[in-house]
C-alpha cells in the first residue's frame, strides 16, 4: 500500500503533506521523516464541525465542550501522498485548478481566526505563533487568561506547537468572540496581578509562621543546652572540690606520716626502743586531759554560731542550690526587715504555719535555729515566731546579715 501520510521519526506525529512536514520541522526543529501507511484520522465533530486529528484530541474536545459525537471522514480525506514540495513560482490559475480537483477529495484545511490582539500579548509573553493560536482557538477566545491555563495543561502534547487547521467550511462557526475592549483588557490583567500578589502574600505568611516555628524550636533547644551546660559545670565544680578535700587529707596524712619517721628516727639515735603505740596512747591521755583543764575554753562567738548553723543547713541540701540560696535570701530579707523597721510588727512576728515561709525556711533544717540566734523566740505554742521590740539588737542583725551576705556570694562557703 502506497503511503498516505509523513510520520516524524522524533516524536510520532502523522502529517497530511510535505507542506505540514515542513512547519513541523520549523517549529519543532524535527528532521526525521517517512512515509506511513496509516491515515491522518479525521473525526469531525458533529455538532460544532471541529476536526480532531488523533482520539486524544477528541476527547480533549469532549472535556472541553461536552460534544461526544463524532463522524469518521479518514476514508474520505485518505489519499496518496506527493513527496514533491509545491514550487513557490507555479502559476496560481494552476494551483487554483489543483485545488479545484482536489476539492472533491478532501476538504480545504486553514488556519482558524483568533482575536488578534490577545495572540499579540501572547507573543509578547514568549509563546511561539503556533502554540498562541492553538490556545486560543481551543479556548475559544474567551480571554488571556484562559489561554495561558490552556497552555499549562496541554504543555506536553505533541502537536502544542503545530498551527491548528479547521474546515474551511466550518471557519464561519468557528469565528473568534468579539475582542475584549481596553477597559476589560486591563481589568483582566488587573485582576491576574491581584491574584498573583494574594497569592505571594498567602506564601510568605506560609514561611513566616515557618520561621517563627523555627525560632521556638532553636530557643527551646538553646535554653536546654544552657540548662544541661550550668548542670555540668556545677557536677565539676562539686567533683573539683571533693578532689581538693582528697588532696589535702592526703597531704595531712604525708605530713602524719612524716612525724612519725622522725620521732622514730629520734628515738633511734638517741638509742631508746621503739615507742609502743598502745603505751603512748595510754601515757598521752591524762596529759590531753591536763592540758584540758589547765586551759580556759572560750565559748563561740554568736557570729560563729551564725556561720555553723548556716553551714549545717547548706550540708543537709547540698543536692539542692536553688532551694538553699532562697532559703539565705528569705532570711536575709527578715534581717533586713527587722534592722531597718525595728518598730514595725509585722516584720518581727512570722506564722511558722504559713505555706510559703515553711517551703522557703520552715522545712529546712536550720533556717528556724539562724532566727532564733537573731532573737525570734516561739509564741503561741509553737504557731509563731516572735521578736520583741525591747530585744532588738541591731548589731546582732547587722551580724547576721554579713554572714548571709558571705554564704550567698562565697561559691566555697559550706564546701570544705
Amino acid at each position: 500500500m502506497a503511503g498516505v501520510s509523513l510520520q516524524c521519526g522524533d516524536c510520532g506525529t502523522l502529517l497530511k503533506s510535505v507542506e505540514e512536514a515542513q512547519e513541523h520541522a520549523e517549529l519543532t526543529k524535527h528532521t526525521n521523516f517517512s512515509e506511513s501507511t496509516e491515515p491522518v484520522l479525521n473525526l469531525v465533530c458533529t455538532s460544532c464541525g471541529k476536526p480532531c486529528r488523533s482520539k486524544t484530541e477528541s476527547n480533549l474536545h469532549t472535556k472541553r465542550t461536552g460534544h461526544a459525537e463524532f463522524v469518521d471522514k479518514t476514508s474520505e480525506a485518505t489519499a496518496p501522498i506527493s513527496l514533491e514540495a509545491p514550487k513557490v513560482s507555479d502559476d496560481v490559475a494552476m494551483g487554483e485548478a489543483g485545488d479545484s480537483s482536489s476539492s472533491g477529495q478532501q476538504e480545504e484545511m486553514v488556519v482558524p481566526e483568533v482575536d488578534q490582539k490577545l495572540l499579540e500579548e501572547l507573543e509578547a509573553m514568549g509563546f511561539p505563533k503556533g502554540r498562541a493560536t492553538r490556545a486560543l482557538h481551543y479556548s475559544g477566545n474567551a480571554s488571556l487568561e484562559a489561554a495561558v491555563n490552556w497552555v499549562v495543561e496541554h504543555e506536553n502534547d505533541p502537536d502544542i506547537d503545530e498551527m491548528p487547521l479547521v474546515p474551511a467550511s466550518a471557519k464561519k462557526s468557528e469565528a473568534s468572540k468579539p475582542s475584549l475592549t481596553p477597559e476589560e483588557i486591563k481589568k483582566k490583567q488587573q485582576e491576574l496581578r491581584e491574584r498573583a500578589r494574594k497569592k505571594k502574600e498567602e506564601e510568605e505568611k506560609i514561611k513566616e509562621r515557618e520561621r517563627e516555628k523555627e525560632r521556638i524550636r532553636v530557643g527551646r533547644e538553646l535554653l536546654e543546652a544552657k540548662r544541661i551546660e550550668e548542670e555540668n559545670e556545677r557536677k565539676r565544680l562539686l567533683l573539683l572540690r571533693k578532689a581538693e578535700k582528697e588532696e589535702e587529707r592526703k597531704a595531712l596524712e604525708k605530713v602524719r606520716q612524716k612525724m612519725e619517721e622522725d620521732k622514730a628516727e629520734r628515738r633511734r639515735k638517741l638509742g631508746l626502743p621503739p615507742e609502743d603505740p598502745s603505751t603512748t596512747v595510754k601515757r598521752s591521755a591524762p596529759v590531753v586531759e591536763e592540758k584540758k583543764s589547765s586551759l580556759p575554753v572560750r565559748p563561740a562567738t554568736k557570729a560563729e554560731q551564725m556561720r555553723e548553723c548556716l553551714r549545717s543547713l547548706k550540708q543537709n541540701h547540698k543536692d539542692d542550690d536553688a532551694k538553699v540560696k532562697t532559703a539565705f535570701n528569705t532570711l536575709l530579707t527578715f534581717a533586713k526587715n527587722v534592722a531597718t523597721n525595728p518598730n514595725e510588727e509585722k516584720f518581727r512576728k512570722i506564722r511558722l504555719t504559713n505555706a510559703a515561709f515553711q517551703d522557703r525556711v520552715g522545712k529546712l533544717k536550720g533556717g528556724i535555729e539562724f532566727l532564733e540566734l537573731c532573737g525570734f523566740e516561739k509564741l503561741d505554742g509553737g504557731e509563731f515566731l516572735f521578736l520583741p521590740r525591747e530585744k532588738v539588737d541591731i548589731a546582732v542583725l547587722n551580724t547576721a546579715g554579713s554572714e548571709l551576705n558571705s554564704a550567698i556570694n562565697n561559691p566555697f562557703f559550706g564546701v570544705l
